[in-house]
């Protein structure tokens, strides 16, 4: 079945599978604002040059994303408070609605995708 869709589905179902997985961790984040000493997870979901060149290679990259986009009020994951948790309730909630926005827009454009290969096996009749 993935030689007949294209990298393009395997693309498409990764990206949906790595957002589903962040949305768990941060989710996991979440649930865990109050216990000391837990450390927050996350994952890098975004695609980078070596991803755009391998398309079927998606593999995550485990890291602090806050550090990454300038928003971590800690030092490389340090915990922001005096119990030795890191999550900030603030950020995580952004974080989740962000991923559901991504997951929304992925939906959509898969739908738009199966849409166009739809179309155009009933144009060749």
């Amino acid at each position: 079945m993935k030689n007949i869709f294209g990298p393009q589905s395997r693309n498409l179902e990764n990206a949906m599978s790595l957002t589903s997985q962040r949305a768990g961790l941060l989710s996991r984040n979440l649930a865990n604002v109050n216990v000391p000493g837990y450390k927050r997870e996350d994952i890098d979901v975004a695609i980078t040059p070596e991803t755009e060149s391998n398309p079927g290679d998606f593999t995550p990259n485990l890291h602090k994303m806050n550090a990454k986009f300038g928003r971590d009020k800690t030092n490389s994951g340090q915990s922001i408070r005096i119990d030795g948790n890191s999550v900030d309730l603030e950020n995580e909630v952004m974080s989740i609605a962000e991923m559901e926005m991504r997951y929304q827009l992925l939906s959509e454009i898969t739908s738009r995708y199966f849409q166009g290969l739809k179309s155009v096996i009933r144009e060749g009749r």
